[in-house]
């Protein structure tokens, strides 16, 4: 014994056909609406932020709100709390990482060198250090990048990177002497 079929009409199979499509089209619009306020709100604190305005960003917030508070962290001196802002878009491997790195050092190697210009030896040789780290990281990622290797010959000439000698148990008890060749050489003339 067989079943008989129900009968579907063209006009219903269209109708559920269009009613797919428009469903799917409302929810491509909704998403859009969603993602083009996300990227909105996203440019207004980049612009706040461009702008002087002091304006929290969350470490979970995207790359280039990332990058644009810790830029402007950077160009008012306040590298510690821009460093994790980099850390973070370093560990993530964005595209954005070797920007930041790059934008880091050359603050510290700036910092270096005001301090350098007033005589201030000893808070300049961290920073030099630092900025050379900083210029090394951005290399790694993009070893092509001529700027980042112009500013660590730059700071390698501000800083030697001397081989520490190991010292066995006995040199320990004696008085270490004096240091014979100072870490800072010279003040190199060129740009950062």
């Amino acid at each position: 014994m067989k079943l008989p079929l129900p009968r579907v009409s063209l006009r219903r199979i269209v109708a559920l056909a269009s009613l797919v499509v428009l469903t799917l089209a409302l929810a491509a619009l909704a998403i859009t609406g969603i993602r083009m306020a996300l990227h909105a709100k996203a440019n207004r604190t980049i612009a706040g932020l461009a702008a002087g305005r002091d304006l929290p960003v969350e470490l979970d917030a995207p790359d280039r709100l990332l990058m644009a508070r810790a830029h402007f962290l950077m160009i008012r001196d306040r590298l510690d709390e821009a460093q994790p802002l980099v850390d973070r878009l370093a560990a993530e491997r964005s595209p954005l990482a070797v920007a930041a790195l790059y934008d880091l050092a050359n603050a510290r190697l700036a910092t270096a060198i005001s301090f350098l210009e007033r005589t201030e030896i000893d808070p300049a040789v961290p920073q030099v250090r630092l900025a050379k780290a900083g210029y090394r990281a951005a290399l790694v990622r993009a070893p092509d990048f001529w700027d980042a290797k112009y500013n660590l010959d730059i700071a390698m000439r501000l800083v030697r990177d001397f081989p520490q000698i190991e010292q066995d148990q006995q040199d320990e008890a004696q008085e270490t002497p004096k240091r014979l060749w100072t870490d800072l050489p010279g003040l190199p003339k060129g740009l950062p």
